[in-house]
């Protein structure tokens, strides 16, 4: 066993364990009586304080509102597309997961005077895929390294997340694999490392120094943070995936766990290309809304991750109230795209709620194009799908990536990536 995984059971067995709680997790509330009655922006009403009637009201006037308010205020400034940028095969592997796959190693190099690759990412593809494939994709779904998609550890930084429920953090293993190229996916997972390493140290030793926009420490106020920059190399792969005629590049499908999932929501947020987005145990910066004071809040999570967010999300720590924006609006600029998020019942952590609320809140935006949402404030029954485009469950279990949670994941992108379903991952 890892050092990693003893890492992890550790602060598993001391902070759910029963014994005394130390350090945040002491810090955060889990008692649903002592959550503080809060009031949500409302996406529909515009800066000059008109209401927004129409999606075409949305996508014109007051998402780009929104999308700049998340940009000032909690991830920073999205680095800007490039203008030169090459893809490279760096390995393939025909004969991959016992003959029944393609395994393919790809580096995405830009036009910069260091000429170095600045995201990796590796792939799965049926041998003889009947025609362009959708695809999942998404940061550290799996081990990179690996010959199979095997069981991948989420990255750790400089300091050790301070976690309740962290769990095996497993992402992806053989079977799972099995599953997703037999119903006829791809699956790709980027690799942080030559990107933005997760270190508030270390974070802008990729892309960022590449672009000029390096710096010591963390970010400064308006300058995007680490899932700002993992969410852009999504992006990158969207571009990949456009010129490469094995894909179907309107029919991706942006996932991601823990951190990750808060990435993956921001990517599908700023690039109405990905086709829809999945969002697993994403917590506080990701799918939670930030007001409700329950798991872990804004100040813990910059406190511990600094290098995440963009600086001016600090500010907010035990001022949620005064944000203007909340996380129901983050899933309300993916509209009218499909959302999952999904949640643990012993994640309290994640704010299972707060998540289900997020997706309730956002609603109102769907609905102006037509696509039923969710409703009331009560969570659904345990293990249970519920909801269409705008979609849910709660899984009985601890913060991870099942089986359960693909095979729910799978269903879904059967349903809402379907060929010839029209405006998938456009303002249709």
């Amino acid at each position: 066993m890892n050092c990693v995984r003893w890492i992890q059971l550790g602060l598993h067995a001391l902070l759910c364990g029963g014994t005394t709680l130390t350090g945040a997790a002491a810090e955060a509330n889990r008692d649903e009586a002592r959550v503080a009655p809060y009031v949500l922006p409302d996406p529909l009403v515009r800066a000059d304080g008109s209401r927004v009637t129409t999606g075409a009201a949305w996508l014109s006037e007051r998402r780009p509102e929104i999308r700049q308010l998340f940009e000032r205020h909690v991830y920073g400034r999205p680095l800007p597309r490039p203008e030169s940028q090459r893809f490279q095969v760096v390995s393939e592997d025909r004969e991959a997961m016992d003959g029944r796959a393609v395994r393919r190693i790809v580096n995405l190099e830009l036009g910069t005077a260091q000429g170095m690759p600045v995201l990796r990412f590796a792939l799965f593809l049926p041998k003889s895929p009947p025609g362009p494939l959708p695809v999942f994709f998404g940061v550290h779904v799996f081990d990179t390294a690996k010959a199979w998609p095997e069981v991948a550890v989420a990255r750790r930084g400089a300091s050790t997340e301070p976690s309740p429920v962290s769990g095996t953090e497993r992402s992806i293993g053989r079977s799972v694999a099995d599953r997703i190229l037999s119903r006829g996916y791809g699956v790709i997972s980027m690799d942080i490392e030559l990107l933005a390493p997760d270190s508030v140290t270390h974070y802008a030793s990729g892309v960022l120094s590449q672009m000029g926009q390096a710096r010591a420490g963390a970010p400064g106020p308006e300058e995007p943070g680490a899932l700002a920059v993992w969410a852009w190399g999504l992006s990158r792969i969207v571009d990949y995936l456009e010129q490469t005629p094995e894909f179907d590049a309107r029919r991706a499908v942006a996932i991601g766990h823990s951190r990750m999932g808060k990435a993956a929501l921001w990517a599908a947020a700023c690039d109405e290309r990905i086709a829809a987005v999945i969002s697993n145990n994403s917590g506080c910066g990701g799918a939670a809304l930030s007001r409700r004071n329950y798991g872990e809040t804004v100040a813990i999570i910059t406190r511990a991750f600094p290098h995440w967010f963009c600086g001016n999300f600090s500010t907010y720590a035990g001022r949620e109230e005064a944000l203007p924006v909340d996380q129901h609006e983050l899933l309300a600029l993916i509209a009218p795209r499909p959302v999952y998020v999904a949640s643990a019942v012993e994640d309290w952590w994640a704010d299972p709620k707060g998540e289900y609320l997020a997706l309730v809140h956002a609603s109102a935006v769907y609905a102006l194009f037509g696509k039923p949402g969710l409703s009331g404030t009560n969570l659904p029954p345990v293990d249970t799908a519920v909801g269409s485009e705008v979609r849910y469950h709660l899984r009985a279990g601890q913060h991870d990536l099942t089986d359960f949670d693909w095979g729910r994941y799978l269903d879904f992108a059967d349903e809402v990536l379907r060929p010839g379903r029209p405006g998938v991952n456009r303002s249709e």
